[in-house]
């Protein structure tokens, strides 16, 4: 552990880190002392956060294996945060093949490389950490999320089977589950439409604030050595499981 982290790790890797949940994370990360190494594609956002937080930006895309590869190599990385997501809304008939592809690749093929990558230095340190930004989705049906919820109810079963896989080790493996939160991803999930994601997805709503699951990921990292905290699902308040109703 660094002198100056008030966490037990050194090292951080954040992806989709230029915005909403995986930004509030590297942001807090770093006000902890420790190293964060931010991954994102957008460049000029990376700069400015790299400005103000000391994170170490790195502009490639997270399906880009390779170029992963050569952003980690050497790094003895203590917490991977798998955080980089994609949705997108339709009934399966209706979905855009390329967008199918996109969110297997993005959701769940990157997320099993990027913990490829680092697993083998965890395991010869004895020590870890892996979180996945999840989603409710993948436990609970969504109308017109057939793709989306397949890939996080997917890497929901990577983790309990990795926690399998490292039993006896000082591995840590964390599953964040949220219900509604306020981030880009419904404006893109609405083709850049930001009124309309607005007013589809979140007005009225009082939606999770991409800060409230930093937090979570913060607690969850913060824990004694001794202890997993293995899964935490969070809904806004005015949310339910069960087709994702709203009271009112």
């Amino acid at each position: 552990m660094s002198s100056s982290s008030t966490l037990p790790y050194r090292t951080a890797v954040v992806t989709g880190a230029s915005s909403g949940i995986g930004h509030a994370t590297v942001e807090k990360l770093a006000a902890a002392g420790v190293e964060v190494h931010a991954i994102a594609r957008r460049a000029d956002r990376l700069k400015e956060l790299s400005r103000r937080t000391g994170c170490i930006a790195h502009a490639i895309d997270v399906t880009n294996l390779e170029s992963c590869r050569r952003a980690l190599d050497g790094l003895e990385v203590d917490v991977l945060v798998n955080n980089a997501g994609v949705s997108h809304n339709d009934r399966l008939y209706d979905f855009p093949v390329e967008k199918i592809d996109q969110i297997i690749d993005l959701n769940l093929r990157a997320v099993l490389h990027l913990t490829r990558f680092v697993l083998p230095g965890m395991m010869a340190r004895n020590n870890g950490h892996v979180v996945i930004v999840s989603s409710m989705a993948g436990h609970y049906p969504m109308l017109g999320s057939a793709p989306y919820s397949a890939t996080k109810a997917a890497v929901s079963q990577f983790l309990d089977v990795m926690r399998l896989d490292t039993n006896g080790s000082r591995i840590r493996w964390t599953e964040i589950m949220p219900g509604r939160v306020a981030t880009e991803v419904f404006e893109i999930a609405m083709g850049g439409d930001r009124k309309a994601a607005q007013e589809k997805f979140l007005d009225g709503k009082d939606p999770l604030q991409a800060g409230d699951l930093a937090d979570m990921i913060m607690f969850a990292l913060s824990a004694p050595a001794h202890v997993n905290i293995s899964r935490i699902d969070a809904y806004p308040t005015r949310q339910a499981s069960g087709g994702f109703v709203y009271a009112g």
